[in-house]
C-alpha cells in the first residue's frame, strides 16, 4: 500500500453548508448470507475485474482523508469475506496514527469475526456494528437464509474479549422480531451493547415485498415503552439515529427511521460502492464513477476534482417511500451494491 501522504486538501462541504466528514466504503458486494430484505437468494455478483483493488481502495480513501474525512466505516456486503482485507486494515491505521482520522470501523453481519477481531482490534479499530435482527436460532436462519447463529454470537464474544465495542444494528419486521424487541433490548444491554432498531430500507428487489415488512418504529417504540423507561438521551452520533436512555437497564436504544422521520438535515457522510461508484445520498440513484480516474492516473488530480464535483450535487435529502402499490424499491441497487 501506499503510505505517501499529500499535503491536504481543502475540506468538502456540499450546497447545503454540511461538512462531508464520514465515508462509508463497500469493500464488497458480497456476503456470506442473504438476508431477506437484504438481496435476493439467487444473487448475480459483480465481476472481479470491476471490483476496486485493496490498493485502488487504500488510494480512494487516502484522498477522503486528506479532503477533511475524519471516519471511515468500512462496508459490504459482508466485508470481512474480501480476500486479502486485513492489508487493507493495516493500511488505513496510517491515518489514525497520523493523527488524520478520528476513527476507522466497520459494519458486519459478524460471521468471520471469531477470526479477524483481535487483528482488527491491532489495527486501530475501537468499535464495530454487527448486524443482528433476533436470538432465536431457527427465526435467524430463516432470516439470514445461509447465517449460523452460533458462530455469530463467537464472534460478537471474540469482539468482545479483544476490546472492541460492540453496537447491534436491528433492522424491525413486522410479524417476524416486533415480538421480541424488549429481549432483544434486554439482551444487548446485559452485554454492555448498545442497540439500534432500523427501519427497513426500500433498496433492491427482493422476493417480498417491503410493504408487508415495514414496522414504524414509532409502533415499536410504543411497544417497548410498555416495558421499559426511554428518555431523550443527550447522545449524538452524528448519524441517524436518535437515541433514548433506558431506565431499568442504563443502556442506550437507538431508532434510525428513514421513513418515519427525515433524518438528513444533519447529513455529513456519502458512500462508495466496490466499484467506486460515489452515492451522494442512500435513497437516491445521483451518483459519480470514481473508479475512472483512479485508474486513469497516478495522480490523484482528477480523482480530487471528481470528489468534489459530485459532493455539489449532494441533494438535501432522501425520498424513500414504502407504499402498497409498486413498492418493492425505491432504487434498482441493493444494499449489498451500495454499502450498508
Amino acid at each position: 500500500m501506499n503510505a505517501h501522504v499529500p499535503t491536504a486538501a481543502p475540506a468538502l462541504v456540499d450546497p447545503f453548508g454540511r461538512a462531508i466528514s464520514y465515508v462509508r466504503v463497500s469493500v464488497t458486494d458480497r456476503c456470506d448470507f442473504r438476508c431477506v430484505y437484504c438481496m435476493s437468494e439467487d444473487m448475480t455478483f459483480l465481476p472481479k475485474p470491476d471490483v476496486l483493488s485493496l490498493e485502488e481502495l487504500d488510494r480512494l480513501c487516502a484522498a477522503f482523508v486528506r479532503m477533511g474525512t475524519r471516519k471511515l466505516r468500512v462496508t459490504g456486503g459482508e466485508p470481512l469475506v474480501r480476500r486479502g482485507i486485513m492489508t487493507l486494515f493495516r493500511a488505513l491505521s496510517r491515518h489514525l496514527d497520523s493523527g488524520a482520522l478520528d476513527e476507522l470501523t466497520l459494519t458486519t453481519n459478524g460471521s468471520q469475526l471469531a477470526r479477524f477481531a483481535s487483528e482488527l482490534a491491532d489495527c486501530g479499530v475501537r468499535r464495530i456494528n454487527v448486524s443482528l435482527d433476533t436470538l432465536d436460532p431457527d427465526k435467524f436462519r430463516a432470516v439470514t437464509r445461509w447465517g449460523d447463529f452460533d458462530k455469530v454470537m463467537a464472534g460478537i464474544d471474540a469482539a468482545q474479549a479483544a476490546g472492541l465495542k460492540v453496537k447491534i444494528n436491528a433492522v424491525a419486521l413486522k410479524g417476524f422480531n416486533d415480538g421480541e424487541a424488549p429481549d432483544l433490548v434486554a439482551w444487548a444491554h446485559g452485554r454492555g451493547f448498545d442497540l439500534t432498531f432500523i427501519e427497513v430500507m426500500p433498496l433492491g428487489a427482493v422476493e417480498r415485498d417491503r410493504f408487508d415488512q415495514f414496522l414504524p418504529l414509532t409502533d415499536l417504540r410504543a411497544a417497548l415503552e410498555r416495558r421499559f423507561t426511554l428518555t431523550a438521551s443527550a447522545h449524538a452520533s452524528g448519524g441517524p439515529a436518535r437515541y433514548d436512555d433506558v431506565a431499568e437497564t442504563g443502556g442506550r436504544l437507538g431508532f434510525i427511521t428513514p421513513l418515519t422521520h427525515n433524518f438528513c438535515e444533519s447529513c455529513n457522510r456519502v458512500r462508495v460502492t466496490c466499484v467506486g461508484r460515489l452515492y451522494l445520498c442512500l435513497g437516491r440513484e445521483d451518483s459519480a464513477d470514481l473508479r475512472a480516474p483512479l485508474r486513469r492516473s497516478e495522480s490523484d488530480e482528477a480523482l480530487e476534482a471528481a470528489i468534489r464535483a459530485a459532493i455539489q450535487r449532494k441533494p438535501k435529502g432522501h425520498d424513500f417511500v414504502v407504499a402498497r402499490a409498486g413498492s418493492h424499491a425505491s432504487t434498482d441497487r441493493h444494499m449489498s451494491a451500495t454499502g450498508g
